[in-house]
């Protein structure tokens, strides 16, 4: 693993395929390979958010604060070569996510049982952690707006905590993809396409 570099100032918080173990992992491999990336740690998410499953099980976390679950993810920092590579990879130019200030707390921290059920014991860890300096200011990639409710509708309005294995069953990886199509067609189509 790379030491700490003081070039890599931007924190990210990652909680789907650029996870460990996950398909684009290999990219935040290399960034650390290059110093351009840091592994922080394991982190959730203090407030709500749906995390759901688009086309092809690429996830998407939406912008919609109180809705969902705690998701927990990883907190990498990276540098602004490293930050423009994920850019890239995540469509932040071509509306396909945007990358948007989130608010994280060490995975586990007010969560001990391992539920995202909220209770009041639970919010009163979370109010402990914001006035001892536990949270975390970082960024994360949202669905982009033009799309993101109509996601949330499409996926039930349920989503899950955790992407996980059970969660990545089935994705399937961009270069084996039709090429026919833009990244965003088949967003539309999964959105306009009945429910199963």
């Amino acid at each position: 693993m790379v030491s700490e570099n003081s070039s890599c100032t931007s924190l990210i918080f990652t909680y789907g395929t650029l996870k460990r173990g996950f398909s684009n992992h290999v990219l935040l491999q290399d960034l650390m390979r290059t110093g351009d990336a840091v592994f922080k740690g394991s982190y959730q998410t203090v407030e709500k958010y749906p995390l759901v499953c688009g086309p092809y099980r690429v996830p998407f976390l939406l912008n919609m604060p109180g809705s969902g679950h705690r998701v927990t993810g990883e907190l990498y920092a990276m540098s602004s070569r490293g930050l423009a590579r994920v850019d890239e990879l995540e469509g932040t130019s071509r509306g396909h996510y945007e990358r948007l200030p989130i608010l994280l707390i060490p995975a586990g921290y007010g969560n001990e049982s391992g539920n995202n059920k909220e209770n009041e014991e639970d919010q009163a860890v979370l109010t402990r952690a914001a006035a001892g300096g536990i949270t975390c200011a970082a960024e994360a990639y949202y669905a982009h707006k033009s799309f993101e409710k109509e996601m949330w509708m499409k996926n039930g309005g349920k989503g899950f905590g955790i992407y996980s294995d059970k969660e990545a069953k089935g994705y399937v990886k961009r270069k084996d993809r039709p090429q026919d199509l833009s990244f965003l067609d088949h967003v539309r189509i999964f959105i306009s396409s009945p429910s199963d």
